[in-house]
C-alpha cells in the first residue's frame, strides 16, 4: 500500500538518483523526460496523472505554440536543458509559458534543471530573495528545498496568498455545492459529501496519500457522462472508512491504493447522489487546485457560507481574518507562552516544564461556528511546541524527540473544544482541526525529520452541537485552572433578540430584568459560572461595543468584578469584519478577564476604528475599556454638579407633517399673513447640524379668529385633529381637541444650548449651537436653557465629549447624548464666579470664529479634515479653561488622559453625595 514517504525515505531515494545520473552526459531532447520521472518519482510522484509530460502551451513573447517539459498543476512548472546551459534563461522560458496557463493550473515554484545543477523559484516570494541554486550532489543534503513536491509545504500563516488560495479554494467548493442542490441531494447528506470531498481534495495535494490519487480515480474510474460519479464515489468513501483488511478482497485495485482514514468523516452511511457531466468537469477542475495553499481557518469561514446563495456570490469578500482572532488569543495566552519559552531559551529543564504545562491546557471556544478561533489556536500551539523541540535539541537533548507518535505530543487536536448550534458548521469545525493538525505534522517532520503518521485520523469528538445558553459546558470540559475560554458569540442587541433569547438571557443571568444587556453577555456570564469558586481561570470574547456604553456597563461587570475578576486585556472599539458574506462590518470590542494574576493589564487603542492596535501601558482597565478606576456611571435623576440645569428633551409635535413646513411649502405660507405670524424656525438634529431650513406653526398665543380667517391654517389643524384622533395611542388622541399645538412642548423663553441626540464620533467636539428663544427646539435634540452661555462653553470642550464617548451610549459607533446617563452624572466641580466667565469668554469666541463664515454649517465647520484655524483655537482656549477647573496642572492632549481626571472626579462626587451630612 502506497503511503506519503517520510523525510528519511525521500533522502535515500535522492541518493540513488544521484547515483544513477551523476555520470549520464544530460542530453535535453533524449534525457529531460526519464529524469523529471526520476526526479518525481523520488518525491512519491508516480505516474501520469500527478505531473502533465510535455504539455503544450504558447510562449507569450513570441506567440509561438512550444512544449512545457512537466507540469504539476497548480504546484510547479519544471523545464529541462542541457548539461550547462544558461538555467537563468530557462526560467524565463518558463515564465513566458506560464502567462498561458489557466488560473487553476498556474504553479508557485519554478524548476530548472541541467541535469547537473538545480534552480528552484518561488513566485510567491515576497522578500526578494532569489532563486536556490544547488549541484546534484548536494541534492541528498538540499532536498529539503523540493520537498513541496511531497506534499510538504513551508508557508506562512495568515499570508495574502493563503487567503487568495482560501477564496479560489471556497468558490469551487461553492460551485460543487450548486450541482448538488440542483440535483435534489438531501441537505444533510449534501454537507456530508462535500465535507468528504474536500477531505479527498486536501489529501491529493498534501502527502496524505500519493498525490493526485483522487484526481486519478476520477479520471480514470468515472465515465465523461459522469452518470456513474455519484456510485464510484460513494465506494471510495466508504472503503476510506475501513481498514485494507476489512475491505472486500475482490475490490477496484486502485480503491485499494486509498488508505484507511479514519477519524469520523467517512462513517456515516450515505444515499448514492445523482451527477451528470457538469458536476464532473466542476470536480476535476477542483482537482487541478492545489488545495494544500488554503488555510482551514480562513477557508472554514468561507467554506461555512457555501450553503447560501447570496453569500456564495461574496465568497471572498466577508471573513474573519487572523489577524482579529489573534487580537483575542495572543494576550488571552499565547504572548505569555511565547515569553515563557524565551526566558527558558537556555534552560533544558525550564522548556520540558514550559511543554508539560502546554499539554495541560484546554481551550473551549462555546460559539465556535467553523472552529477558526480553535483553529488557529491549535496551530499556534503546534507551532510553539515545535520552536521548543527544536531549541531542545539545539541544547543536546535529545530525549523529547528521540521518536514520536500522537500520544508523544502534549498539544493535541482533542484539547480544543467547541458548542456550535448548527450542524454544518460544526462538521466544518472538525475538518478544520484535522487539516491543521496535518499541517502541523508536516511542519514538525520538515524540521525535526520525524512526526507522527498522518493516517489515520484520530476521531475529534470535542465539537458539539448545541445551544451554548442551554448547555452545561462541564459536561464538555472539565473545570480546571488550565481551561482557557474564548471567541467570538453572536451579536444581537436587546432589540434584535429573539423571545426565545431573551428568555435563555434571564434564565443564565437568573434575574427577570435584563435591561440592555446584548445576547453576548450570556456567554460572559456562563464563562464566570463556569470556573465557579477556581482561583484562577481567563477568558475573553469579541463582543459589540455596546456592552461598555452606558446602562449595559454595570450590568455586566458590576457581577464579573465583584466575582473577582479583573480585565487582563481589552482592545477598545474597532470593525470586525464578520464571517456572514454581505454582512456590515462591526463596531466591536475584545475583553479578556483573569483572576489572582498580577501581570499589568494590557490597553489597546484605535486613532480610528479602522486603525492598527497600539498597545498603552494601564493600571487598571475598568467596564468603559479606560485606565481609570472601577467606577459605574449609573442613570441619574438628579444633576450631580451644582452649576449646571436641567437638560430635557426639544418640542415633539405629533402632528402627522402638519405644523411643519418645509422649504417648498414657505413661499405659501408667508403670503397668509395670518398664518405667516405663527411662522417659526424650526430645528431637528439634521437642521442643527447641516444647517437646512425648516419652520414651523408654533402657535402657543393663537388667536382662534386667525384660524377662520387662514384657509392654510384651517386646512393643517383639521388633518393635525384627524391625525390624532385616529392614533392607537390613547395619550395622542387626547391631542386632537388642541390640534394648534405641539404633542409636547417644552420650548424656553431664554437663550438655551441646543443639543443633538445623536452626533458623529469622528468629530473632535460636540455640534451644538446657541439659540434664542424664537427658534423652535424640536425632539430630535435635547436642550438646557443657558442665557448666558455657560452651558454652551461645558458641552464644547473636550472634556464633555471625553464624558460622553466614556459612559454614553452609541448607534454603532455614532455617540447618543442621555440626559439621565451622560448630563446629569457629568461631573463638573463647584465653580468660582471667575472660572464660569473664563468658560463663558471662550465659548463666545467660538461662536465668533463661526460667524466668520456664516454659510458653513456645524458639519462644515468641524469636520476633522477642514477646521479653521480661528475655530482651532478657540476650541483650545475654552479646553484651557475646562481643563483647569478640573484641577489640570498640565496640558491634557488625549481622550484618555481626561476620561481618567473625569472619572477620578465622579468617584469623589459620588463618594462625598453619600457622606452624612454634618
Amino acid at each position: 500500500m502506497a503511503k506519503t514517504l517520510s523525510l528519511n525515505e525521500i533522502r535515500q531515494r535522492c541518493v540513488q538518483l544521484v547515483i544513477d545520473w551523476r555520470d549520464e552526459p544530460g542530453e535535453e531532447k533524449q534525457q529531460a523526460q526519464s529524469f523529471v520521472r526520476h526526479l518525481l518519482s523520488a518525491y512519491g510522484i508516480t505516474g501520469n496523472k500527478a505531473a502533465l509530460y510535455e504539455k503544450r502551451a504558447k510562449r507569450t513573447s513570441t506567440g509561438r505554440q512550444g512544449y512545457i517539459d512537466a507540469l504539476i498543476p497548480g504546484l510547479c512548472v519544471i523545464e529541462m536543458k542541457s548539461r550547462g546551459k544558461d538555467l537563468a534563461q530557462a526560467e524565463i522560458q518558463a515564465l513566458d509559458y506560464i502567462d498561458d496557463l489557466a488560473e487553476i493550473e498556474t504553479p508557485r515554484w519554478i524548476i530548472t534543471s541541467d541535469f547537473f545543477t538545480f534552480r528552484i523559484l518561488d513566485l510567491h516570494a515576497t522578500d526578494g530573495e532569489d532563486a536556490t541554486e544547488f549541484t546534484l550532489e548536494e541534492l541528498p543534503a538540499k532536498m529539503e528545498h523540493l520537498a513541496f513536491l511531497a506534499g510538504y509545504q513551508q508557508r506562512e500563516f495568515g499570508s495574502k496568498e493563503q487567503e487568495l488560495a482560501s477564496i479560489k479554494a471556497a468558490q469551487l467548493m461553492a460551485g460543487l455545492y450548486e450541482e448538488l442542490e440542483g440535483s435534489g441531494y438531501d441537505d444533510h447528506e449534501a454537507s456530508v459529501f462535500l465535507v468528504r470531498t474536500l477531505f479527498a481534495l486536501y489529501a491529493d495535494d498534501s502527502g496524505v496519500w500519493e498525490r493526485d490519487l483522487f484526481y486519478e480515480y476520477l479520471e480514470t474510474r468515472t465515465s465523461p457522462d459522469g452518470s456513474d460519479l455519484g456510485g464510484q464515489l460513494t465506494m471510495l468513501y466508504q472503503a476510506l472508512n475501513k481498514r485494507p483488511e476489512h475491505r472486500q478482497r475482490n475490490l477496484d485495485e486502485m480503491i485499494q491504493r486509498f488508505p484507511y482514514v479514519n477519524g469520523g468523516i467517512f462513517a456515516e452511511p450515505l444515499s448514492i447522489p445523482a451527477f451528470d457531466s457538469g458536476m464532473r468537469d466542476k470536480l476535476l477542475r477542483a482537482c487541478a487546485f492545489n488545495w494544500s495553499d488554503i488555510s482551514p481557518a480562513i477557508f472554514g469561514s468561507l467554506f461555512q457560507a457555501v450553503k447560501d446563495k447570496k453569500a456564495r456570490r461574496e465568497l471572498g469578500e466577508h471573513y474573519t481574518t487572523e489577524t482579529n482572532i489573534l487580537k483575542t488569543i495572543g494576550p488571552l495566552f499565547l504572548d505569555q507562552i511565547k515569553e515563557q519559552f524565551a526566558a527558558n531559551a537556555h534552560n533544558v529543564s525550564g522548556l520540558n516544564k514550559l511543554r508539560k504545562t502546554m499539554g495541560e491546557m484546554r481551550f473551549l471556544d462555546p460559539a465556535c461556528g467553523c472552529g477558526n478561533f480553535l483553529v488557529v489556536a491549535y496551530r499556534e500551539m503546534r507551532t510553539l511546541d515545535l520552536q521548543i523541540l527544536q531549541r531542545l535539541q539545539e541544547l543536546g537533548d535529545h530525549t523529547a524527540t528521540a521518536f514520536f507518535v500522537k500520544e508523544d505530543l502534549p498539544v493535541r487536536a482533542e484539547h480544543f473544544f467547541g458548542i456550535e448550534i448548527e450542524e454544518w458548521p460544526a462538521r466544518i469545525a472538525t475538518t478544520a482541526l484535522h487539516l491543521v493538525d496535518h499541517q502541523a505534522n508536516q511542519a514538525m517532520e520538515l524540521a525535526l525529520g520525524m512526526a507522527p503518521e498522518p493516517l489515520p485520523l484520530g476521531t475529534v469528538e470535542t465539537i458539539y452541537v448545541g445551544n451554548a445558553l442551554r448547555t452545561d459546558w462541564l459536561q464538555i470540559v472539565p473545570r480546571s485552572e488550565q481551561t482557557i475560554i474564548m471567541g467570538n458569540p453572536p451579536f444581537l442587541g436587546h432589540a434584535s433578540r429573539t423571545e426565545e433569547q431573551a428568555r435563555e438571557l434571564r434564565d443564565v443571568w437568573e434575574r427577570e430584568d435584563i435591561g440592555r444587556l446584548d445576547y453576548v453577555t450570556g456567554w460572559y456570564k456562563k464563562a464566570i459560572d463556569f470556573f465557579g469558586m477556581m482561583t484562577k481561570g481567563r477568558f475573553a470574547f469579541v463582543s459589540t461595543n455596546s456592552i461598555t456604553q452606558g446602562e449595559p456597563v454595570p450590568a455586566l461587570f458590576g457581577p464579573i468584578f465583584a466575582k473577582g475578576w479583573r480585565i487582563r486585556f481589552a482592545h477598545q472599539t474597532f470593525t470586525w469584519t464578520s464571517e456572514a458574506p454581505g454582512a456590515a462590518a462591526v463596531h466591536c470590542v475584545i475583553v479578556g478577564f483573569d483572576r489572582n494574576e498580577k501581570t499589568a493589564p494590557q490597553l489597546f487603542t484605535y486613532e480610528t476604528v479602522r486603525s492598527h492596535a497600539v498597545a498603552v501601558p494601564a493600571r487598571n482597565i475598568n467596564g468603559y475599556l479606560l485606565d481609570a478606576p472601577s467606577v459605574f456611571v449609573e442613570q441619574r435623576r438628579t444633576i450631580l454638579a451644582a452649576d449646571l440645569p436641567p437638560a430635557v428633551f426639544g418640542s415633539m409635535p405629533r402632528d402627522g407633517g402638519h405644523l411643519l413646513v418645509g422649504v417648498e411649502e414657505i413661499d405659501e405660507v408667508r403670503q397668509d399673513p395670518f398664518a405667516a405670524k405663527y411662522l417659526r424656525k424650526f430645528v431637528q438634529a439634521k437642521e442643527l447640524i447641516r444647517n437646512e431650513d425648516r419652520w414651523c406653526l408654533w402657535m402657543t398665543d393663537l388667536d382662534p379668529s386667525d384660524v377662520s380667517k387662514s384657509p392654510i391654517l384651517k386646512e393643517r389643524l383639521e388633518a393635525v385633529a384627524k391625525f390624532r384622533s385616529e392614533s392607537k395611542a390613547a395619550s395622542t388622541r387626547e391631542m386632537a381637541s388642541t390640534p394648534y399645538l405641539f404633542g409636547q412642548r417644552s420650548q424656553p423663553n431664554v437663550d438655551y444650548v441646543c443639543i443633538p441626540r445623536h452626533f458623529s464620533e469622528t468629530r473632535h467636539f460636540a455640534t451644538v449651537s446657541h439659540f434664542g428663544p424664537e427658534v423652535i427646539c424640536g425632539d430630535a435634540n435635547f436642550k438646557a436653557e443657558d442665557p448666558d452661555g455657560f452651558l454652551f462653553g461645558v458641552i464644547s470642550s473636550s472634556m464633555f465629549l471625553a464624558w460622553q464617548k466614556a459612559v454614553g451610549g452609541r448607534i454603532k459607533s455614532d455617540l447618543r447624548f442621555s440626559n439621565t446617563l451622560v448630563w446629569n452624572t457629568f461631573p463638573l466641580p463647584k465653580l468660582s464666579e471667575p472660572q464660569k466667565q473664563s468658560i463663558i469668554d471662550a465659548g463666545q469666541q467660538i461662536l465668533a470664529a463661526r460667524a466668520l463664515h456664516p454659510d458653513r454649517s456645524l458639519a462644515e465647520h468641524y469636520n476633522p479634515l477642514a477646521m479653521s484655524p480661528e475655530i482651532l483655537k478657540a476650541h483650545a482656549r475654552l479646553d484651557r479653561a475646562v481643563d483647569k477647573v478640573f484641577g489640570s496642572r498640565t496640558t491634557l492632549t488625549t481622550v484618555q488622559d481626561r476620561q481618567q481626571v473625569l472619572l477620578r472626579k465622579y468617584a469623589e462626587l459620588i463618594n462625598s453625595e453619600m457622606l452624612p451630612s454634618k
